[in-house]
């Protein structure tokens, strides 16, 4: 029979729902899911290994990726390209690890288009005023830069529909168990699993 292949969880949510937060929880608690190593033209930081941390390229070899198709997603930050490639994903998937793409709304639509059969997750916080004082509990972001950051949020929330499934982020244990019991769900759907019982129904 064939091993079972992995799942792509996509997460998303608003800045400040605490997406970092539950995927270290999640991992902590399920050795076979593996986060997703992002591609980078940026240069890496002291102590930052290639395939570890990221995949540092040169912005030639980056864009050749481009052209290939060889990207779930990409975007351009500050000169530097960020994106996840599709080979390693695909890879990790075929050894039956799960992985987890952490990412905002506007990626996961990328991802989606080019990876359909994902698990897509929004994660989202107990209420809006929660989601505000999160932001401003850090102590990092003027006023006019927290307004912004609702007003984006109130539109990746209006983006809900292209999801799977919403968990709420009311606490870290909480949303971890839903997202558990997820992916336990999708590991059972029938059409990830009936080619593998076809087989065993053939063997005498």
């Amino acid at each position: 029979m064939k091993d079972d292949k992995g799942l792509l969880i996509v997460l998303s949510g608003p800045a400040g729902v605490g997406k970092g937060t539950v995927c270290g929880a999640l991992r902590e608690e399920d050795t076979n899911i593996e986060y997703s190593v992002s591609a980078t033209t940026r240069a890496p930081r002291p102590g930052e290994e290639h395939g570890v941390n990221y995949f540092f390229h040169s912005k030639e070899e980056f864009e050749k990726m481009i052209e290939e198709g060889r990207l779930l997603e990409w975007a351009q930050y500050v000169d530097n390209y960020y994106g996840t490639p599709l080979d390693y994903v695909e890879e990790t998937i075929d050894r039956g690890k799960d992985i987890i793409l952490e990412i905002e709304v506007q990626g996961a639509e990328k991802v989606k288009e080019r990876y359909p059969e994902g698990t897509f997750i929004f994660l989202m916080p107990p209420s809006l005023a929660e989601l505000r004082s999160r932001i401003v509990g850090r102590g990092t972001e003027t006023s006019e830069l927290i307004d912004k950051r609702m007003t984006v949020a109130k539109n990746e929330i209006d983006m809900m529909k292209m999801y799977d499934y919403v968990v709420e982020n009311d606490e870290i244990e909480k949303a971890v168990s839903r997202i558990r019991s997820i992916v336990t769900a999708e590991h059972c759907k029938q059409e990830r699993l009936i080619e593998k019982y076809k087989e065993l129904a053939e063997v005498e």
